[in-house]
């Protein structure tokens, strides 16, 4: 008789995983406050990021576009309401059990005022370093931009420097906890800018263009959805003790001269 009796037949459709990654991943945000590096541009913000890594040339590389536009009035019609970023970011080899990147991102503001006169796009060139020390994973990010603080022009009001070249140092700190079978994220640091805003922003702070900019605290809460989704509510705090750069900065969120910040929002993350 002919025939495979009892064998399954073969399915031709190729097996497709259902949580297979890709490498791309777009996301979305809310966020009580719109912060760049410590400073408060504004109130109220809504942003979208989309982001593909892949390997090749023997690193790993990834690619990202993000936008993030301030939706809440601000005080002083002088202050952009958004930023476009465009970064690309490239691994190195590991030395020692540190982790080393670098990365140049592009920031442009579409809605500053007098956007098409000022040369307010700057890029930034970025040396980022992490090292696994089991309690908590140590982070230094070190920032070189040859624009600033001239590109500020037409985005923040007149600085007073007109020098170009400025540097901007994080240190910082990360931890995570399991809680009922969530991760809790807990992390910290402190910055210092040198020439990063020209002469520094803060009524406080004797118009030098160097010193310690702020310190910050925030702890988030990523849940997944399903294998490609997740929420992430947060909450952060930056602080700026006397005499620190972001001390007494002009706030333009209608409130009074920043110093001390409680801020929170969520993002909402989808790999492929």
């Amino acid at each position: 008789m002919g025939g495979d009796w009892g064998k399954a037949p073969v399915d031709k459709v190729p097996y497709i995983e259902e949580c297979q990654d890709l490498g791309a991943e777009v996301g979305v945000g809310y966020h009580s406050d719109y912060i760049y590096k410590g400073y408060l541009f504004g109130g109220d913000t809504v942003s979208t990021r989309v982001g593909y890594t892949f390997e090749g040339l023997s690193t790993r590389i990834h690619l990202g576009i993000a936008y993030a536009n301030v939706v809440s009035e601000n005080t002083f019609p002088n202050v952009a309401n958004d930023d476009l970023a465009l970064s690309v970011r490239g691994d190195l080899p590991s030395v020692a059990g540190i982790d080393a990147a670098l990365s140049f991102t592009y920031h442009s503001y579409p809605e500053a005022p007098d956007h098409i006169f000022w040369p307010s796009g700057h890029g930034e060139v970025g040396l980022h370093l992490s090292k696994d020390l089991s309690l908590a994973i140590l982070k230094f990010d070190l920032a070189y931009n040859t624009n600033l603080p001239n590109a500020w022009n037409g985005t923040l009001p007149t600085l007073g420097n007109q020098e170009s070249g400025a540097w901007y140092w994080d240190l910082g700190a990360e931890r995570q906890f399991s809680v009922q079978g969530l991760d809790l994220i807990l992390s910290g640091g402190v910055a210092y800018a040198d020439n990063y805003w020209g002469l520094a922003p803060g009524a406080q702070s004797g118009g030098r263009s160097s010193g310690w900019n702020h310190y910050y605290l925030k702890a988030s809460l990523p849940v997944s959805l399903n294998c490609r989704t997740t929420i992430e509510p947060y909450i952060g705090y930056c602080g700026a003790p006397d005499g620190w750069l972001m001390d007494g900065a002009p706030d333009w969120a209608n409130r009074q001269a920043q110093s001390d910040i409680l801020h929170g929002g969520v993002n909402l993350s989808v790999s492929f």
